[in-house]
Order: structure tokens, then sequence, then C-alpha cells
């Protein structure tokens, strides 16, 4: 058996944007003024590993929980219903079912804003497991996410591949013993994406499927990175 693990925030869907925004805005409201640029550099971890980038850990104690619930509500209100899918992703899935791979999401975001991602990508019935920030103690660079989707998938990981846009994607994978693709529709450079470790880098789902017979997914799963 071999499976792909996905990332979904700026893989699958495009709203990498969206969370910094709404990230932004929550700082602010709590008293902090955060560039955008510098809080869009940390989309991709969870809340948990954001918020001690800008916030003192006494902070962070006494009021992380409330800055998070927040966040997560401003979000919703203002930012969810602008996330869009990323062209062709339906279609890469499906080709990737036809080479025989497993195929699972793995994602810092609530199950609740999963289940709508799911259905913005048009794959509900296409996934053999699923993982939310629910499912993980620490949330990515940890490798946490990764290891509860490999737990539910039961293939080893030197047989998965895990797709992300972020280097803290590449940087959990390489901690969970498996290898990594790169997709730029994060907005990550190539050369920060590289240097996190993803073997080969596309712009987006559809450029994957056009080029997939170049690709590690049309040969054997890559030998993981652990």
């Amino acid at each position: 058996m071999k499976a792909a693990i996905f990332d979904i925030d700026g893989t699958l869907v495009d709203s990498v944007d969206l969370h910094a925004k709404a990230w932004q805005e929550t700082f602010a409201h709590f008293g902090h003024a955060v560039g955008f640029q510098e809080v869009r550099s940390q989309i991709g971890k969870g809340g948990d590993q954001l918020m001690p980038m800008f916030l003192a850990k006494a902070e962070i104690e006494s009021q992380g929980k409330t800055i998070e619930k927040y966040r997560s509500e401003l979000f919703k209100k203002k930012y969810f219903s602008l996330v869009k899918p990323f062209p062709q992703v339906r279609e890469l899935f499906e080709r990737l079912l036809q080479d025989g791979w497993k195929l699972a999401l793995a994602s810092s975001a609530k199950g609740d804003e999963l289940e709508t991602y799911k259905k913005l990508c048009r794959i509900n019935d296409l996934l053999d497991a699923e993982t939310s920030s629910d499912d993980a103690e620490k949330s990515k660079p940890h490798p946490d996410i990764f290891q509860a989707a490999v737990a539910r998938l039961k293939v080893p990981p030197q047989r998965c591949v895990v797709v992300g846009d972020s280097p803290y994607d590449a940087e959990a994978a390489t901690k969970a013993g498996i290898s990594s693709i790169g997709f730029l529709s994060g907005g990550f450079s190539p050369e920060d994406l590289n240097a996190a470790g993803y073997l080969q880098l596309y712009r987006d789902a559809a450029d994957l499927l056009a080029n997939y017979t170049e690709s590690f997914f049309h040969q054997e799963a890559p030998a993981g990175r652990g």
C-alpha cells in the first residue's frame, strides 16, 4: 500500500492570506500591532505554534484560549465564505486513486472547517482518512497530525508522501519519517520550500496533474526522510 497525505490551507484551497488577515486583526484587537507579512510567514502552523512568535508566554498562558477563540470566530464570520478551491483538486485525487494511492487529509484546520473544505474541493467520496487539529496535541511543524494520518491509513511512513505548501508541512513530514512534495500555491518561495526538505515543487494541484508522469506519484513511494 502507498498513501498521499494532503495539507489543505494553501495546498488545496486558497486561504493563506485570509488566515493571515484574521490573525493580524486578532492581534490588533488584543493590543498588538503585527505586520501582515510577519503573520503570513507563520501560516501553516496551528495557533499553539503561531502565537509564541508574537506574544509573551505569560499572555499566552492567561489569554491564549480566548485569543484563539476570537480568531476562530472572526475567521468564520468574516473570511470563511471567501475561501476558494484551487483548480483540478478532484481530478488529481482521481488520478492518484487510479494509480492505487490511498488518500488522506491532514490539516491544522478545525473539524468543522475541514468538512467545508472537502465539499469545496469535491473530494468527500475520495478519502480513506482525515485528521484535523482535534487529532493533534501539537500542530505543525510538530509531526503529530501526520503521524495520526499514518495510523489511520495503516500504511508505513516510508510508503507515504505528504503534499503541502509551507515549510512547516515539510518539517513535520520529515519528523514523521515521510517524504514531501510542495506546492507554491501557498505563497512561500521556492528557496524556502526547498530548504525545508521538499523533494519536488509544483505550482498547484493542476500543475502536478499536468506533470503527473514525471512526479514521484507515478513511481513507487519514495523512501521516508526520517
